[in-house]
């Protein structure tokens, strides 16, 4: 059974989507392709389920095409299965070689005429996770206990026996909790617990996580700009706690089994929280949550001014102590 499984981004997504994929591979006893944008593919080639990845080139989609559908069109699959639900993942469905094309219930953007079948039934109020696996029952497959297999390479880091991640930054401006908070949270929990922070972020986040740690007595490394997506999975997964917005790194750091503890704001826990056990989010509570809006109508944003560094230390702090 060769299985060409089609999920280009974002961060977090992908990881959603690899209990299904497990699924896939254990039941159907499958190879198992995926395409990935470009910028994901030593990423994807981490999770242990995967044979091949194709690189979908996002940027130079037009100038690489012909290299991407050599690639792609190298193996005739028994299933393809569209997980993204766009009208880019619903192109490269087409071109793939296979007669059964499987597309998801959130299919967007007049794409359902792409697939000859949809895995199960429209429902937004529940995990993306669980929305990956409809995948799964629509095959007649038995569900087994969600896991993440992946296996990232290791990186050495210097600091204390516990560690502490922080990801302060996330791509939209509505879901990072003030840089002020961070500093505050920091602060406590350097004083009430013995632990190095690492910053982690990407190049466009180096300017506010040197802010952070040149204003900050904490010990704290820096590692914003400075490690590729496989390395930062890699630093995770030696984190005790990850303290963050809803961003990808959340995902990353709950599939390799660190608890996460993740400040909502505009967006919805019950969607995109992290997934499995061990983990803590925390809200304001207000009436207009989630409203998925990049940009508040409101005064400041106070979905995420209404979370206190306090309530946080203490959340962070009850993680540590117990491990759960």
């Amino acid at each position: 059974m060769k299985i060409l499984v089609i999920k280009l981004s974002s961060m977090g997504d992908l990881f959603h989507a690899l209990p299904a994929v497990h699924n896939l591979k254990v039941g159907l006893d499958a190879q198992i392709d995926w395409v990935t944008h470009d910028y994901y593919v030593e990423l994807v080639k981490c999770f242990s389920d995967v044979d091949r990845v194709i690189p979908f080139y996002r940027r130079s989609f037009f100038r690489n095409f012909g290299r991407f559908v050599d690639e792609l069109k190298k193996e005739k699959y028994d299933l393809i299965i569209d997980m993204q639900g766009l009208m880019k993942s619903a192109v490269v469905t087409t071109l793939a070689r296979g007669k059964r094309k499987i597309g998801p219930s959130f299919y967007r953007e007049g794409t359902r005429y792409f697939y000859n079948e949809i895995a199960g039934e429209r429902n937004k109020a529940r995990h993306a996770v669980e929305e990956n696996l409809d995948v799964v029952r629509h095959l007649g497959l038995n569900l087994l206990d969600p896991v993440f297999p992946v296996e990232f390479p290791g990186v050495e880091l210097e600091g204390k026996e516990r560690k502490i991640g922080v990801v302060p930054l996330s791509r939209w401006e509505t879901k990072n909790w003030p840089v002020k908070c961070y500093e505050k949270l920091i602060e406590r929990l350097s004083k009430q617990c013995d632990a190095t922070f690492y910053l982690l972020g990407g190049r466009d986040d180096v300017g506010v996580c040197d802010k952070i740690a040149d204003g900050l007595s904490a010990d704290i490394v820096n590692m914003a700009g400075k490690s590729s997506f496989v390395e930062m999975g890699s630093i995770l997964q030696q984190m005790d706690l990850l303290i963050s917005n809803d961003s990808g790194p959340v995902h990353v750091a709950a599939a390799a089994g660190t608890h996460t503890l993740v400040v909502f704001g505009p967006t919805d826990q019950n969607r995109t929280g992290p997934y499995g056990d061990g983990h803590k989010v925390v809200t304001a509570g207000l009436d207009c949550q989630p409203c998925f809006s990049r940009s508040c109508r409101n005064e400041g944003i106070a979905c995420l001014e209404g979370v206190t560094p306090e309530h946080v230390g203490e959340l962070a702090l009850e993680i540590l102590h117990s491990g759960t």
